[in-house]
């Protein structure tokens, strides 16, 4: 009887496996979306999918390269995306892109360390006297930073030098280039105390990170051997793999008496000359100009 009893269920036991899930994917969603597990191009009586232009996938793929996206993962999703899907991923990586180069920008305007803000605009430019065939167009388009050439802005104190060389710098900021202000007295203060702590090797890496390096004010405060020769280190160092902008009012004949050495300004005028262009600054100072003291309105 028992065994009578357990014939017809053992016969009756049927193993049933669950059906296998299906991976995710953007064919899928669009498939099953319309009442198909197949591909949507096999769903009778469906629309075609329209066709994504080839302007708008190479716009997406040049945005998710941007963004270090692997080419095999690109082509899969081209692939695979509805028009929408595109739009909306391409916006997103837009949108992703701007917020970086953001970020970017001001992390370069941070690390510059200017002292104050200053613009090219509304500044009088009349009173400035560049090189023959090289102008104040060439100077504001910063094609000198990519060939690594020098400027030297001299004239009076209060003539707009330092004014001009942090509206360039702060431009090659915004162009995506790292840039170091310095006023050179504290720059040469910095690299003594560095190399007092040990620490000049990472003050000249972080020096030579940038692409762009104004030395304000330079030769106002002369230096003793030691200081001199570490600023020529930075100079040196700067040869023909960065721009220098050097704001003063030293001739360079006098370069000497600001290095306590004339052998050494010797070389750094060598430096300098070959690679780089003399803009004068004239005129009136235009701190005496705006002068409070003096009743002007100070705008």
């Amino acid at each position: 009887i028992d065994d009578a009893a357990e014939g017809p269920a053992a016969a009756d036991d049927v193993l049933i496996e669950p059906a296998q899930a299906t991976p995710w994917s953007p064919t899928t969603s669009r498939s099953t979306s319309r009442g198909t597990t197949g591909p949507s191009s096999c769903w009778r009586g469906a629309p075609p999918v329209p066709r994504i232009p080839d302007a708008e996938r190479e716009e997406f793929s040049s945005r998710a390269r941007s963004l270090f996206i692997s080419k095999a993962t690109i082509a899969w999703f081209l692939e695979a995306a509805t028009p929408g899907q595109l739009a909306a991923c391409s916006g997103m990586l837009a949108r992703e892109l701007e917020s970086r180069e953001r970020s970017k920008r001001a992390r370069l305007l941070r690390q510059a360390r200017f002292p104050v803000p200053k613009a090219v605009d509304g500044f009088d430019w009349s009173n400035v006297r560049f090189p023959e065939g090289w102008g104040r167009e060439e100077m504001l388009s910063l094609d000198f930073v990519g060939r690594a050439e020098d400027l030297v802005f001299h004239g009076p104190t209060g003539r707009g030098k330092t004014h001009v060389a942090t509206a360039l710098g702060i431009e090659a900021t915004r162009r995506g280039m790292p840039v170091r202000f310095f006023q050179t007295a504290t720059l040469v203060l910095q690299l003594g105390k560095a190399k007092r702590e040990g620490t000049l090797d990472r003050l000249l890496a972080d020096v030579g990170r940038a692409d762009l390096l104004v030395l304000d004010e330079f030769g106002y405060v002369p230096f003793d051997v030691d200081g001199a020769r570490l600023l020529y280190q930075v100079i040196s160092d700067s040869y023909e793999r960065r721009s220098i902008v050097f704001t003063t009012n030293v001739e360079f004949s006098r370069w000497g008496t600001v290095f306590a050495d004339d052998k050494l300004a010797a070389a750094i005028v060598d430096r300098v000359v070959h690679h780089g262009r003399l803009v004068e600054f004239g005129g009136p100072s235009h701190r005496l100009e705006e002068s409070l003291m003096l009743g002007k309105s100070g705008s």
